[in-house]
């Protein structure tokens, strides 16, 4: 690592802290916060003393149970930090999720074990994004511990539900006025500034016919083949959709793909309903509504000559693009510029195909850039699959990185 004097004083102070480090970002592993199902209260009382045995202040947010189980969760904590270098100054948030897709199958370690082999971490939301618990607690303690006069304050927004819209995280704390920064950093990766994603769009789709035996299939009508004619009209599509690219680093093309479906009563019987669920991704160019009423358009042309069948469209989920705002200059400059140093290799500024919760922020009208501990791509984290890891010199590295960077912010 290439470090002026100001860099050494922060890595040195995370080389000596780095096994307990490792130690929190373990037993934050160790707590299970899967979602769905959604019981993220637990893991945020662990993340709260967790973070209170570091000499911080730990403000514990619930969530209403109603809101919950409107968003199909059943708990929900979140946490807020507050740590005052001077009372006037920048806000500086930093915020990472702390619910995690379910383990599945195919692992060879605990998911919840926190196992380290080969200088790696394995256990689910090692990568994503517990590890930004603690990329963000460490570089706030290096900075607190180490006494470096700046000018502002630093948040850390600690949030459980991204994995299923982020509506009860950073949008609930925005909207209930506990929190109004004026930047933000979420969670994300090592090698690259992130500051545009993708948006997301589900639709529910319900298909209705008639239900009748299967020896006389004439006498009904069969929401299954009418199911399957859309579905092919949707699959069909991603022709039309691998012809649009979009200009952002890290973004390649729109994609649709149908993730749920069910329907049917027996073997025996023509079906009278199918439901399916589609996911359909889209890069910041596009319009989100123009590509809704597009897709509805779509699958009500494929069926309406398909005799006593109906269908029914329902927006499950609508996630925004993320694109830049202005404002967000410095924090990219102060990212990139001490990545690069510490990390000792070209950090590009680009886009990811995926969504977050940056997204929520810059709604919000708040600069928004994404980076965090973790390898070049999701899939090397292996990333909702098994076997997910962090490399530890990434974790250490990337907390550096962060801690300069909001040093470089914040500086009188």
């Amino acid at each position: 690592m290439m470090l002026d004097g100001k860099d050494m004083s922060i890595a040195e102070f995370l080389g000596q802290t780095r096994d307990r480090q490792t130690a929190f970002l373990r037993e934050l592993v160790r707590v299970p916060s899967d979602n769905p199902p959604g019981d993220c209260a637990p893991h945020g009382e662990r993340a709260a003393v967790l973070l209170e045995e570091l000499g911080f202040e730990v403000e514990r947010h619930p969530v209403p149970a109603a809101l919950c189980r409107a968003q199909g969760m059943i708990s929900v904590t979140n946490l807020i930090v507050r740590y005052r270098f001077s009372e006037d100054g920048p806000v500086i948030a930093l915020n990472a999720h702390g619910d995690v897709v379910a383990p599945g199958d195919g692992w060879t370690t605990d998911p919840y074990g926190g196992e380290v082999k080969d200088g790696s971490m394995y256990g689910r939301g090692v990568a994503v994004s517990k590890s930004d618990f603690a990329t963000y607690a460490f570089a706030l303690m290096a900075l607190r511990d180490l006494g470096i006069a700046l000018r502002g304050s630093v948040e850390l927004h600690l949030t459980y539900d991204e994995e299923v819209g982020g509506h009860l995280g950073p949008w609930w704390l925005l909207g209930q006025g506990l929190t109004a920064p004026d930047m933000v950093i979420s969670a994300g990766f090592s090698y690259a500034v992130v500051t545009a994603h993708n948006g997301c769009l589900h639709l529910e789709v319900t298909v209705r016919g008639k239900s009748a035996h299967a020896a006389r299939p004439d006498t009904g009508h069969d929401a299954m083949a009418a199911a399957t004619q859309a579905l092919s009209a949707i699959y069909a599509h991603r022709t039309a959709l691998a012809a649009v690219r979009s200009d952002i680093r890290g973004i390649d093309t729109p994609s649709i793909t149908v993730g749920l479906i069910e329907g049917g009563i027996n073997t025996n019987v023509v079906p009278d309903k199918v439901v399916f669920r589609l996911d359909r991704r889209m890069i910041p160019e596009e319009d989100v509504e123009q590509v809704e009423a597009d897709l509805r358009d779509l699958i009500s042309r494929t069926v309406a000559d398909c005799e006593g069948i109906y269908v029914e469209i329902e927006r499950v989920m609508q996630v925004m693009p993320l694109a830049p705002l202005e404002g967000a200059a410095p924090l990219i400059t102060a990212l990139q510029r001490h990545a690069t140093n510490v990390f000792e290799t070209e950090i590009p500024i680009c886009g990811v195909p995926l969504y977050t919760d940056a997204r929520l922020y810059v709604e919000a009208g708040i600069p928004t850039v994404i980076y965090g501990a973790g390898p070049r791509s999701l899939l090397e984290a292996n990333g909702h699959r098994a076997n997910e890891k962090l490399r530890l010199d990434d974790l250490e590295k990337a907390t550096i990185v962060v801690a300069n960077a909001v040093c470089d912010l914040l500086s009188p």
